[in-house]
């Protein structure tokens, strides 16, 4: 019985969120401008902050060898995308920037990328083609992010955050992403986002 009357507590606050939607207003938390970037994805396709232009994305920071936080954060960007599929919304990107491009090639990353349940995959892009000083300079100046290759062992230090960037290439708000992760609002703001700043 208690079990019963938790799960309806939980479901009319799931409809009083989303029945507020409507009135919801985005705001954005940071303004950090993306430097310009020419990578090549997991399916061996160029991608860059130009052709990404257009459409919000969703940024983060993986590599395939990770033994901590990358497998889950990879999971939890699955289920964000079904958050995304939920709420309807169509116009976006998912880029995962790999901090050990020495060992994920455009194949490694696809391999990694294929154990996941994926709902739409032509939205993700897992990339590299760089090398490691240029990514730790990346993420540093275009995220305030930390990416560092240690002097022993394998596991590069990064961190563990989902970035919201708009459809101009500013990284707009950042969220929790290896655990307690938002999945309704990274929805509910892309969502607002598109519909406020692209009127769709």
């Amino acid at each position: 019985m208690n079990k019963k009357i938790v799960g309806i507590i939980g479901i009319l606050i799931l409809s009083v969120v989303l029945s507020a939607c409507s009135n919801y207003k985005f705001k954005a938390d940071t303004e950090y401008v993306i430097d310009d970037f020419t990578v090549t994805n997991h399916k061996g396709e160029e991608v860059s902050l130009e052709s990404l232009k257009g459409k919000p994305w969703l940024a983060m920071f993986i590599f395939t060898n990770c033994t901590t936080i990358c497998q889950p954060m990879t999971f939890h960007m699955t289920e964000v995308q079904a958050a995304l599929e939920e709420q309807g919304v169509e116009d976006y990107n998912i880029v995962g920037f790999s901090v050990d491009p020495a060992n994920d090639t455009p194949e490694v990353l696809s391999e990694y990328l294929s154990r996941y349940t994926i709902t739409d995959e032509s939205k993700w892009n897992f990339v590299t083609g760089y090398d490691q000083k240029w990514i730790e300079q990346f993420a540093l100046n275009s995220f305030k992010s930390l990416v560092k290759m240690p002097t022993d062992g394998d596991q590069v230090i990064h961190g563990s955050t989902f970035y919201l960037v708009d459809e101009n290439g500013v990284a707009v708000k950042n969220y929790p992403g290896s655990e307690d992760v938002p999945l309704d609002t990274i929805a509910i703001d892309m969502k607002t986002l598109i519909e406020e700043r692209l009127g769709k």
